[in-house]
Protein backbone atom coordinates (compact mmCIF):
# COMPACT_ATOMS: atom_id res chain seq x y z
CA UNK A 1 0.00 0.00 0.00
CA UNK A 2 1.46 3.36 -1.06
CA UNK A 3 1.59 5.95 1.72
CA UNK A 4 0.17 9.35 0.74
CA UNK A 5 0.73 12.70 2.40
CA UNK A 6 3.49 13.39 4.91
CA UNK A 7 4.33 14.18 8.54
CA UNK A 8 1.28 14.14 10.80
CA UNK A 9 -0.98 13.88 7.75
CA UNK A 10 -0.38 10.47 6.20
CA UNK A 11 -3.05 8.42 4.47
CA UNK A 12 -3.64 5.19 2.63
CA UNK A 13 -6.34 4.66 0.05
CA UNK A 14 -8.95 2.07 0.98
CA UNK A 15 -9.58 -0.26 -1.94
CA UNK A 16 -13.16 -0.53 -3.22
CA UNK A 17 -15.03 1.86 -0.93
CA UNK A 18 -18.01 1.68 -0.60
CA UNK A 19 -19.38 -1.85 -0.89
CA UNK A 20 -21.93 -1.12 -3.61
CA UNK A 21 -24.71 -3.75 -3.59
CA UNK A 22 -25.03 -6.06 -6.57
CA UNK A 23 -27.11 -4.57 -9.42
CA UNK A 24 -27.00 -1.14 -7.69
CA UNK A 25 -25.77 1.83 -9.71
CA UNK A 26 -24.55 4.89 -7.79
CA UNK A 27 -24.11 7.16 -10.79
CA UNK A 28 -21.66 10.07 -10.67
CA UNK A 29 -20.86 11.08 -7.07
CA UNK A 30 -20.76 14.86 -6.84
CA UNK A 31 -20.42 15.61 -3.11
CA UNK A 32 -20.29 13.94 0.29
CA UNK A 33 -21.06 14.85 3.92
CA UNK A 34 -21.05 13.15 7.34
CA UNK A 35 -23.70 13.38 10.06
CA UNK A 36 -23.25 13.34 13.84
CA UNK A 37 -23.49 9.53 13.91
CA UNK A 38 -20.63 9.15 11.45
CA UNK A 39 -22.86 8.03 8.58
CA UNK A 40 -21.62 9.11 5.15
CA UNK A 41 -24.14 10.74 2.80
CA UNK A 42 -23.14 10.67 -0.87
CA UNK A 43 -24.88 12.91 -3.42
CA UNK A 44 -24.83 11.35 -6.89
CA UNK A 45 -26.14 12.08 -10.34
CA UNK A 46 -28.19 8.99 -11.11
CA UNK A 47 -31.22 6.97 -10.07
CA UNK A 48 -30.26 7.05 -6.38
CA UNK A 49 -29.31 10.69 -5.64
CA UNK A 50 -28.66 10.36 -1.88
CA UNK A 51 -27.08 7.17 -0.57
CA UNK A 52 -26.06 6.54 3.05
CA UNK A 53 -23.13 4.34 4.10
CA UNK A 54 -21.29 3.22 7.21
CA UNK A 55 -17.60 4.16 7.58
CA UNK A 56 -16.78 0.58 6.54
CA UNK A 57 -18.69 1.15 3.32
CA UNK A 58 -21.80 -0.90 4.06
CA UNK A 59 -25.04 0.32 2.47
CA UNK A 60 -27.65 1.80 4.84
CA UNK A 61 -30.24 3.26 2.47
CA UNK A 62 -31.07 5.85 -0.16
CA UNK A 63 -33.59 8.57 -0.92
CA UNK A 64 -34.22 11.45 -3.30
CA UNK A 65 -35.46 9.56 -6.36
CA UNK A 66 -37.26 12.01 -8.64
CA UNK A 67 -36.59 15.03 -6.39
CA UNK A 68 -33.71 16.63 -8.25
CA UNK A 69 -32.54 17.69 -11.68
CA UNK A 70 -29.99 15.50 -13.47
CA UNK A 71 -27.22 17.68 -11.99
CA UNK A 72 -27.48 17.99 -8.20
CA UNK A 73 -24.19 19.53 -7.10
CA UNK A 74 -23.64 20.03 -3.38
CA UNK A 75 -24.55 18.48 -0.02
CA UNK A 76 -24.07 19.87 3.49
CA UNK A 77 -25.24 18.44 6.83
CA UNK A 78 -25.94 20.90 9.63
CA UNK A 79 -25.47 20.44 13.36
CA UNK A 80 -29.12 19.34 13.58
CA UNK A 81 -28.33 16.54 11.08
CA UNK A 82 -30.67 18.03 8.49
CA UNK A 83 -29.38 17.56 4.96
CA UNK A 84 -29.03 20.45 2.51
CA UNK A 85 -28.91 19.72 -1.22
CA UNK A 86 -27.91 22.38 -3.74
CA UNK A 87 -29.40 21.53 -7.13
CA UNK A 88 -27.49 23.33 -9.84
CA UNK A 89 -29.86 22.88 -12.77
CA UNK A 90 -33.01 23.41 -10.67
CA UNK A 91 -31.55 26.66 -9.21
CA UNK A 92 -32.45 25.90 -5.59
CA UNK A 93 -31.06 24.91 -2.21
CA UNK A 94 -33.29 22.47 -0.31
CA UNK A 95 -33.29 21.36 3.32
CA UNK A 96 -34.35 17.79 4.16
CA UNK A 97 -34.74 15.71 7.28
CA UNK A 98 -32.11 12.95 7.58
CA UNK A 99 -34.64 10.53 6.08
CA UNK A 100 -35.41 12.68 3.04
CA UNK A 101 -38.49 14.71 3.97
CA UNK A 102 -38.39 18.13 2.29
CA UNK A 103 -38.51 20.88 4.93
CA UNK A 104 -37.94 24.05 2.94
CA UNK A 105 -36.55 25.45 -0.30
CA UNK A 106 -34.45 28.54 -0.95
CA UNK A 107 -34.92 29.95 -4.44
CA UNK A 108 -37.55 29.23 -7.06
CA UNK A 109 -37.29 25.73 -8.49
CA UNK A 110 -36.58 25.62 -12.22
CA UNK A 111 -36.71 29.42 -12.35
CA UNK A 112 -33.19 30.89 -12.60
CA UNK A 113 -32.40 34.47 -11.80
CA UNK A 114 -32.29 36.19 -15.23
CA UNK A 115 -29.10 36.96 -17.08
CA UNK A 116 -28.16 39.06 -20.10
CA UNK A 117 -25.16 38.00 -22.22
CA UNK A 118 -24.22 35.58 -19.46
CA UNK A 119 -24.28 38.23 -16.70
CA UNK A 120 -26.75 38.30 -13.84
CA UNK A 121 -29.21 41.19 -14.16
CA UNK A 122 -29.98 41.44 -10.43
CA UNK A 123 -28.69 39.90 -7.24
CA UNK A 124 -31.63 37.67 -6.35
CA UNK A 125 -30.67 34.00 -6.05
CA UNK A 126 -30.12 31.67 -7.82
CA UNK A 127 -28.60 30.92 -11.21
CA UNK A 128 -26.92 27.50 -11.25
CA UNK A 129 -25.82 27.38 -7.57
CA UNK A 130 -23.25 24.82 -6.51
CA UNK A 131 -22.97 24.43 -2.74
CA UNK A 132 -23.58 25.96 0.68
CA UNK A 133 -22.17 26.09 4.20
CA UNK A 134 -23.65 27.03 7.56
CA UNK A 135 -21.68 29.38 9.81
CA UNK A 136 -21.34 28.84 13.58
CA UNK A 137 -24.07 31.48 14.15
CA UNK A 138 -26.51 29.59 11.89
CA UNK A 139 -26.28 31.88 8.86
CA UNK A 140 -26.34 30.10 5.50
CA UNK A 141 -23.84 30.98 2.77
CA UNK A 142 -24.68 29.77 -0.73
CA UNK A 143 -22.26 29.63 -3.67
CA UNK A 144 -24.27 30.85 -6.67
CA UNK A 145 -21.79 29.26 -8.99
CA UNK A 146 -22.05 28.88 -12.72
CA UNK A 147 -24.57 31.59 -13.61
CA UNK A 148 -24.83 33.91 -10.61
CA UNK A 149 -21.11 34.46 -9.88
CA UNK A 150 -22.08 35.50 -6.35
CA UNK A 151 -22.19 34.46 -2.71
CA UNK A 152 -25.51 34.90 -0.89
CA UNK A 153 -25.87 35.09 2.87
CA UNK A 154 -29.16 34.08 4.52
CA UNK A 155 -30.06 34.01 8.19
CA UNK A 156 -31.21 30.75 9.79
CA UNK A 157 -34.82 31.58 8.86
CA UNK A 158 -33.87 31.66 5.20
CA UNK A 159 -34.13 35.45 4.83
CA UNK A 160 -31.63 36.96 2.38
CA UNK A 161 -29.26 39.31 4.20
CA UNK A 162 -26.73 40.25 1.54
CA UNK A 163 -25.08 39.20 -1.71
CA UNK A 164 -21.68 39.98 -3.15
CA UNK A 165 -19.59 39.31 -6.24
CA UNK A 166 -19.85 39.53 -9.99
CA UNK A 167 -18.20 37.82 -12.92
CA UNK A 168 -14.52 38.65 -13.32
CA UNK A 169 -11.01 37.99 -12.06
CA UNK A 170 -10.46 40.86 -9.62
CA UNK A 171 -10.78 40.79 -5.82
CA UNK A 172 -14.35 39.92 -4.90
CA UNK A 173 -15.14 38.80 -8.43
CA UNK A 174 -15.73 35.20 -9.48
CA UNK A 175 -15.47 33.16 -12.63
CA UNK A 176 -16.91 30.03 -11.00
CA UNK A 177 -18.10 29.99 -7.39
CA UNK A 178 -17.66 26.25 -6.96
CA UNK A 179 -17.79 25.89 -3.18
CA UNK A 180 -17.91 27.77 0.11
CA UNK A 181 -17.05 27.16 3.78
CA UNK A 182 -16.92 29.22 7.00
CA UNK A 183 -14.00 28.74 9.41
CA UNK A 184 -13.74 29.18 13.19
CA UNK A 185 -12.62 32.80 12.67
CA UNK A 186 -15.89 33.62 10.89
CA UNK A 187 -14.12 33.93 7.55
CA UNK A 188 -15.86 32.81 4.38
CA UNK A 189 -13.68 30.68 2.09
CA UNK A 190 -14.83 30.67 -1.54
CA UNK A 191 -13.44 28.25 -4.13
CA UNK A 192 -13.15 30.38 -7.27
CA UNK A 193 -12.32 27.36 -9.38
CA UNK A 194 -11.73 28.78 -12.86
CA UNK A 195 -9.71 31.69 -11.47
CA UNK A 196 -7.40 29.16 -9.77
CA UNK A 197 -7.77 30.55 -6.27
CA UNK A 198 -9.57 30.50 -2.95
CA UNK A 199 -10.83 33.94 -1.93
CA UNK A 200 -11.39 34.73 1.74
CA UNK A 201 -13.94 37.27 3.03
CA UNK A 202 -15.40 38.35 6.33
CA UNK A 203 -19.06 37.56 6.92
CA UNK A 204 -20.09 40.95 5.53
CA UNK A 205 -18.49 40.12 2.18
CA UNK A 206 -15.38 42.24 2.68
CA UNK A 207 -12.42 40.86 0.72
CA UNK A 208 -9.53 39.84 3.00
CA UNK A 209 -7.07 37.81 0.93
CA UNK A 210 -6.72 35.01 -1.58
CA UNK A 211 -4.70 31.83 -1.95
CA UNK A 212 -3.53 31.09 -5.49
CA UNK A 213 -4.33 27.40 -6.03
CA UNK A 214 -4.90 25.49 -9.25
CA UNK A 215 -8.54 24.54 -9.84
CA UNK A 216 -9.68 24.65 -6.20
CA UNK A 217 -12.98 22.78 -6.43
CA UNK A 218 -13.93 21.18 -3.11
CA UNK A 219 -13.38 22.38 0.46
CA UNK A 220 -13.96 21.11 3.99
CA UNK A 221 -12.58 22.76 7.14
CA UNK A 222 -12.24 20.38 10.08
CA UNK A 223 -10.45 21.16 13.37
CA UNK A 224 -8.92 24.28 11.76
CA UNK A 225 -7.41 22.31 8.89
CA UNK A 226 -8.46 23.32 5.36
CA UNK A 227 -8.91 20.29 3.10
CA UNK A 228 -9.11 21.00 -0.64
CA UNK A 229 -9.63 19.05 -3.83
CA UNK A 230 -8.18 20.22 -7.13
CA UNK A 231 -9.77 18.90 -10.31
CA UNK A 232 -6.69 19.72 -12.36
CA UNK A 233 -4.03 19.55 -13.63
CA UNK A 234 -5.00 16.63 -15.82
CA UNK A 235 -2.22 14.14 -16.45
CA UNK A 236 -4.44 12.50 -19.05
CA UNK A 237 -8.14 12.46 -19.89
CA UNK A 238 -9.26 10.52 -16.82
CA UNK A 239 -6.37 10.78 -14.41
CA UNK A 240 -5.44 13.97 -12.61
CA UNK A 241 -6.03 16.42 -9.83
CA UNK A 242 -4.80 16.48 -6.26
CA UNK A 243 -5.68 16.87 -2.58
CA UNK A 244 -4.04 19.44 -0.32
CA UNK A 245 -4.21 20.37 3.37
CA UNK A 246 -3.49 23.84 4.78
CA UNK A 247 -3.63 25.53 8.15
CA UNK A 248 -5.88 28.58 8.54
CA UNK A 249 -3.00 30.93 7.71
CA UNK A 250 -2.39 29.29 4.34
CA UNK A 251 0.62 27.14 5.24
CA UNK A 252 0.71 23.94 3.19
CA UNK A 253 0.69 20.90 5.49
CA UNK A 254 0.72 18.15 2.86
CA UNK A 255 -0.60 17.23 -0.56
CA UNK A 256 -0.66 14.31 -2.96
CA UNK A 257 -1.69 13.36 -6.47
CA UNK A 258 -1.36 10.37 -8.77
CA UNK A 259 2.27 11.11 -9.57
CA UNK A 260 3.12 10.32 -5.93
CA UNK A 261 1.74 6.80 -6.14
CA UNK A 262 2.50 3.62 -8.05
CA UNK A 263 -1.25 3.25 -8.45
CA UNK A 264 -2.22 5.51 -11.37
CA UNK A 265 -5.82 5.47 -10.21
CA UNK A 266 -5.23 6.98 -6.75
CA UNK A 267 -7.70 9.67 -7.75
CA UNK A 268 -9.67 10.57 -10.84
CA UNK A 269 -10.24 14.34 -10.85
CA UNK A 270 -11.53 14.79 -7.26
CA UNK A 271 -14.62 17.02 -7.19
CA UNK A 272 -15.36 17.40 -3.48
CA UNK A 273 -14.65 15.85 -0.09
CA UNK A 274 -15.52 15.63 3.59
CA UNK A 275 -13.56 14.64 6.69
CA UNK A 276 -14.62 12.28 9.48
CA UNK A 277 -14.04 12.82 13.18
CA UNK A 278 -11.09 10.39 13.11
CA UNK A 279 -9.46 12.22 10.20
CA UNK A 280 -10.44 9.85 7.38
CA UNK A 281 -11.14 11.64 4.10
CA UNK A 282 -13.97 10.76 1.70
CA UNK A 283 -13.60 12.04 -1.86
CA UNK A 284 -16.07 12.26 -4.75
CA UNK A 285 -14.57 11.61 -8.18
CA UNK A 286 -17.44 12.65 -10.40
CA UNK A 287 -15.71 12.01 -13.73
CA UNK A 288 -14.36 8.67 -12.57
CA UNK A 289 -17.84 7.70 -11.32
CA UNK A 290 -16.47 6.46 -8.01
CA UNK A 291 -15.82 7.29 -4.37
CA UNK A 292 -12.47 7.11 -2.62
CA UNK A 293 -11.72 6.78 1.07
CA UNK A 294 -8.31 7.82 2.40
CA UNK A 295 -7.72 6.33 5.83
CA UNK A 296 -5.71 8.45 8.26
CA UNK A 297 -2.57 6.65 9.41
CA UNK A 298 -1.62 7.49 13.01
Amino acid sequence: MTMLGSGQYRYERVERWPNVPKYFEMGQPSDVAINSSGEIFVLSRGDHPVTVWTPDGDFIGSWGQGMFSPVPHGIFIGQDDNVWIVDCNAHVAMEFSPHGQLLRTLGNKNSPSPTCDGRLIHSQPFNMPTNLAIAPNGDIFVADGYGGHKVHRFNSKGELLLSWGRQGAGPGQFELVHNVWVDSRDRVFVCDDENDRVQIFDMEGKYLEEWKLVSAAGICIKDDIVYLTHLQPFTDEMNGGSISLYDLDGKLLTSWDNTKSDDKQTMINPHDLCVAQNGDIYVCEVYGKRMSKFRKVN
